[in-house]
Parts: C-alpha cells; structure tokens; sequence
C-alpha cells in the first residue's frame, strides 16, 4: 500500500542537519537540480513573489530559496506543519507504526519530487502549481521521471493529494483518491485533518488493503463512514 500526501506550506522554520544529500528515489536528482537552480534564479528576480505566486508578506521565504544548496536540513517527517500533518503526527507513532510510514508514505513536492518520511531536506517554498522558468507547469515537468518511478512500485494507492499534486502522478486503476464530506459536501480545512487522521489510523492499523473494497472495509472497522465510488472512496464526517 502506498499513500500520497501533498506536502504543507507550513514548514519547520530552519533544520540542525547537513546540507541536503542522497534522497529517496535518486533517478529524480537530475530533475531536482535542474528544478533547484531554476528556484534559485526564480527567487532573485524583482518579480519573484509574483513569479512563485507569493503574497508579500512571504517575503522573507525568498532567502530560504537562494540558500537551498546549503542550508541546513531536517527530516521531511518534522519539516512540514499544518492541519494534514498535525493530524498524522509522524513523530508520535510507534516504532512500527513509524517503519510502515517510511515505506508506504509518499509526498510530493514541486521542488523534490517525490520524497520518503525519512528524506533530509531544508525549508524551502515552491508549490506544484507554479509555472517556474524555463521549465513551466511543474506537475507536467515531473510526470515523466516520477511516472518511471512510482509505476513499477507495487500494491494499492490511497491517494490524498489536493488537485495541485495529483497531476504529477496517475496511478490508474489501482489508486483510490479519498474524498471527505460534510453535508454532502467537500470540505477544505477539515479535509487535510480527516486525511490526516485517516494515514494514521492506516498505519497504525497494521493492515494493507490491496482493492478498493477492503480498504473501505477497513476504514469502516476504524470507525468511519465510507461510500466507495469508481476511481474514489467519499469519507463523510
């Protein structure tokens, strides 16, 4: 079972680690140097806020972009914050639990790619819907070189990745995109907990649902109320 996340723009302010080294999934490195050197570039411009889709107030994420080569790093696992991650709790999960998640938890990044729970990178900001010089959109730029990678990965995908990331990876028929309601309607901030609680109720859980029914079956026995759909699992709140 693989399960995709977004990453946050909530992020740990600074890292205590070296420089950013060997990652996960080495045949994106030429991807990422070329998308890395771009940033750079990208964030020196006097129009950089508006080329990386910034508000003024985060202004100051501009420098944390032109020291990306060199700054120091932490673990993906404590990098990043916000509702979706606060809920996963990464760093409170049994040792199990944890191991699970370095294998099965894939998040994606328009600077990285595709990281592990355990890959060491510094803050950074750079969103997947960026249309970053020279390379454009970046959800078209990484499709090729992550399709290559995650495609030949095994078991059912819990796809719950916001639209922004979900375009860098198809998984096909195998992957089920979980979708949270209220009302009967989509929901935003309280989606990103509920996909939260739901990663880590699945790694907790032990179990790895390999069709759509069994994983519905399983997120039903945690205690929540599923409608499976083609291509899609509704989890209503």
């Amino acid at each position: 079972m693989l399960i995709l996340l977004p990453p946050s723009e909530g992020k740990a302010s600074e890292g205590d680690g070296p420089a950013v080294g060997e990652l996960s999934f080495p045949a994106l490195d030429r991807s990422r140097k070329r998308v890395m050197s771009a940033l750079i570039k990208a964030s020196r411009r006097r129009d950089a806020l508006q080329v990386l889709g910034l508000s003024p107030g985060l202004a100051p994420e501009l420098a944390k972009n032109l020291a990306v080569k060199e700054a120091p790093t932490l673990p993906v696992s404590e990098l990043y914050t916000g509702v979706l991650y606060d809920n996963l709790s990464l760093a409170g999960l049994g040792a199990e639990a944890r191991a699970r998640a370095e294998q099965s938890v894939l998040i994606f990044s328009g600077l990285w790619g595709v990281l592990r729970v355990g890959d060491r990178i510094p803050p950074y900001r750079l969103s997947m819907g960026v249309n970053l010089p020279p390379m454009g959109g970046l959800g078209a730029f990484w499709r090729p070189a992550i399709t290559a990678e995650l495609d030949r990965l095994p078991g059912l995908v819990v796809d719950m990745r916001s639209a922004t990331y979900a375009g860098a990876w198809r998984p096909g028929e195998r992957g089920v995109s979980v979708r949270v309601l209220k009302d009967g309607k989509v929901v935003s901030h309280m989606a990103k907990a509920t996909r939260g609680e739901i990663a880590r109720a699945l790694l907790e859980s032990g179990l790895t649902p390999s069709t759509p029914d069994e994983l519905a079956k399983v997120l039903d026995d945690l205690g929540y109320v599923t409608r499976p759909a083609p291509g899609r699992l509704d989890v209503h709140i």
